[in-house]
């Protein structure tokens, strides 16, 4: 099964539309403003479809849920690849959504299932940094193939059609999980009982301040990285102009080239961190201790890349959004067992899910925001953003006693 896991993560993260999405719809005519809103209507509606998501996951079968999620994502390529009005793309937005919601948190549990089912429960850590590491090293061989897909085509719209033929094999990798990962699937067969299902998730999140704690956390980490990680794109645009050895060809195979050979390197680095997250918080001092060095280290990061928007040094903020891409994969494996370890199994994806709707919620308030002040100010404006969030992650975790917790 770890094998598929890890083949799970890799098909994933074949999304060769992802190094290109904001030059996509920038090509498609839209203002750093209209993508805000495109984003945060995406997030809206990944907030709708969430928390219900996860109580389906567990209650009717995660197998189910994932395998509706990737028909659903199918859906949403489709629509992009032939997407040319704004409608048309928040009809996109909508399917794609609809894909994240019944994905994220679903895979998750069922890995904490099938190790506390194999009495490997305290390998979380490591399990979860080998699986994602997969996914990063996904993401380093498809920002090369994307790179590919738009020097050749010329057209970064190509990616969406290409993106489809790992997200059909991924759809078929499901049919080979085992029945006992669809969790306990009581099928109660009620609206009823997944919101039973649902208050009794939510009435833990609040009652336990370890959960209430993490997940203010997690929006503030997560909702952040998601926010500011595409605006790398137009700057990679932007000095792909200056590198004389590009000075032959047009702006869509200039930025093809410094985009791949980047978020090559940003997913193939990310990957090492994931799979050394264990490590890492073990050198560290635990879990905790980790997650705070890691919050000092982003906050660093994030006033290096505002030096560099202030001095117009490409190179350095290039390298700052690599920086923070390492520390977000070091993070989540990190995340991910403390939050198993706050929470009960039986609500496992209903607990995750919320974290990913509180993310969402983050986002879809912040990127029209985001987009309106890049609009107006320019993009150095995520580098404020990023200061703020770390600052206030920072009062988050220090703020909690280390020895009253387990986590």
């Amino acid at each position: 099964m770890l094998t598929r896991f890890c083949l799970y993560g890799f098909l994933k993260n074949q999304r060769y539309f992802e190094p290109f999405l904001v030059l996509v719809f920038l090509e498609k005519g839209l203002s750093f403003f209209e993508i805000g809103v495109l984003i945060a209507f995406r997030e809206v509606a990944i907030n709708l479809f969430e928390l219900p998501s996860g109580a389906i996951a567990d209650l009717y079968g995660r197998r189910r849920s994932m395998l509706f999620s990737f028909t659903a994502y199918l859906a949403s390529f489709a629509v992009f690849a032939t997407s040319t009005a704004i409608w048309t793309l928040f009809a996109a937005m909508w399917c794609f959504a609809l894909g994240e919601a019944f994905r994220s948190g679903t895979h998750k549990a069922m890995i904490l299932d099938w190790l506390e089912l194999q009495g490997r429960s305290d390998e979380k850590t490591k399990v979860y940094g080998t699986t994602r590491s997969w996914s990063q090293l996904g993401s380093a061989v498809s920002v090369l193939i994307a790179a590919v897909i738009v020097f050749v085509e010329a057209s970064y719209s190509w990616v969406f059609w290409y993106t489809m033929i790992p997200y059909t094999l991924g759809w078929i990798n499901f049919l080979g999980y085992p029945s006992e990962l669809d969790g306990k699937n009581k099928r109660e067969g009620s609206i009823g009982a997944v919101a039973r299902h649902l208050i009794t998730a939510l009435r833990q999140c609040w009652r336990r301040p370890e959960l209430r704690r993490l997940l203010l956390e997690s929006s503030l980490q997560k909702g952040t990285y998601r926010t500011v990680k595409d605006y790398l794109q137009p700057i990679l645009q932007q000095a792909a102009l200056l590198v004389p050895f590009f000075a032959s060809l047009e702006v869509t195979r200039r930025a093809a080239i410094l985009v791949g050979l980047v978020y090559f390197g940003l997913y193939f680095l990310s990957a090492i961190s994931s799979r050394q997250a264990y490590r890492i918080r073990d050198a560290w001092g635990g879990a905790h201790r980790a997650s705070i060095r890691v919050w000092v280290v982003t906050l660093v990061a994030y006033v290096l890349l505002a030096v560099a928007f202030i001095v117009t040094a490409n190179s350095l903020a290039i390298a700052m959004f690599v920086v923070l891409a390492v520390l977000q994969n070091l993070w989540l494996p990190i995340y991910l067992a403390r939050i198993d370890d706050a929470s009960d199994r039986e609500s496992g994806a209903t607990v995750l899910s919320i974290d990913t709707q509180l993310r969402s919620l983050l986002v879809a308030v912040v990127a029209p925001l985001l987009g309106w002040a890049a609009d107006r100010w320019g993009v150095g404006m995520i580098a404020v953003m990023g200061i703020i969030t770390a600052v206030a992650a920072l009062g988050v975790v220090c703020s909690w006693k280390l020895d009253s917790t387990k986590i």
